[in-house]
């Protein structure tokens, strides 16, 4: 397979698709913050247990996971953990047969776990702090 000549220069396209899909994670999180208890909530209404755990944890990968996407830290495990994140989350709470709206909702989320997949398989991109530490380590072996 020939490689793309470009993939060797440095591109911002990469740290700007993670930045846009990072935003939505951090929102969403914020959302939690202010609203707990609309999360809460949707999370009991979906018949599942130990819904205050479920709030910390939407939360935390809302937060930190957004901001490891943003700064391309374990880039490819977070990209990962996000996805499963999306469509689960989805299957749940996106109920097709709820209309129109609620099958929009369950494709946007599978949508955006697509766009992590993508991140998980072809990595963070030249403005990542992953790849800081791989340069860094670089220069010590040479």
């Amino acid at each position: 397979m020939k490689r793309n000549p470009t993939q060797n220069r440095p591109s911002a396209v990469p740290a700007l698709g993670r930045v846009m899909m990072a935003i939505l994670f951090v929102f969403s999180g914020i959302g939690k913050v202010v609203d707990p208890g609309h999360t809460i909530e949707e999370i009991r209404a979906a018949g599942l247990p130990f819904a205050h755990l479920g709030l910390v944890i939407a939360i935390l990968l809302g937060f930190g996971g957004g901001a490891m996407l943003v700064l391309g830290i374990k880039t490819r495990m977070v990209a990962i953990v996000l996805a499963l994140y999306c469509i689960v989350a989805g299957l749940i709470f996106h109920n097709p047969v709820g209309g129109i709206p609620q099958l929009v909702h369950l494709i946007k989320n599978f949508a955006i776990a697509g766009g992590l997949l993508q991140v998980a398989a072809f990595g963070a991109g030249s403005y990542a702090f992953d790849n800081l530490r791989a340069n860094r380590r670089a220069l010590h072996r040479a």
